[in-house]
């Protein structure tokens, strides 16, 4: 059983792989694995569990993907499986696209971000347009009076 202590600023989780499979079918080796996350106050995120993962592994992060993460109840501590392919060709092809969507980095979607921000110049253009308006309705009262 291998294990590593990673330091996160001053919190210390501590990952033991329990069982580490190669699959030469699928080009894979598929691992089981256990985190004590007790000083870090809650599960940890899964960037963080595939950074120690890969490191353990010694492999790129872009080929680990984790299939399952969960704390077990009451406890803290969380057990897991997670699938370290040899290309990242044959991880696009035998893993499915919700999974590959679950392991994607949050950094990769700046998209998402930006397009709220267009929204609101349209609510001031209406303002301009209703400013023109008031100003005939002015004139109008005036004219009656």
């Amino acid at each position: 059983m291998r294990q590593i202590n990673r330091t996160y600023g001053s919190v210390v989780m501590k990952l033991n792989i329990v069982s580490k499979e190669q699959n030469p079918l699928t080009k894979r080796k598929e691992v089981t694995f256990r985190i004590e996350h007790a000083q870090t106050g809650g599960t940890p995120n899964r960037v963080e569990v595939r950074k120690q993962l890969a490191t353990l592994l010694k492999t790129k992060l872009e080929l680990v993907y984790l299939k399952h993460l969960e704390t077990k109840t009451g406890t803290m501590v969380a057990v897991g499986e997670a699938n370290a392919y040899d290309s990242i060709e044959q991880a696009q092809i035998m893993e499915p696209k919700h999974i590959i969507a679950r392991n994607a980095i949050p950094e990769e979607k700046p998209e998402e971000a930006q397009a709220p921000e267009e929204k609101p110049e349209e609510p001031e253009k209406a303002e301009e347009e209703s400013q023109p308006k008031q100003e005939a309705t002015k004139k109008e009262k005036e004219e009656k009076d």
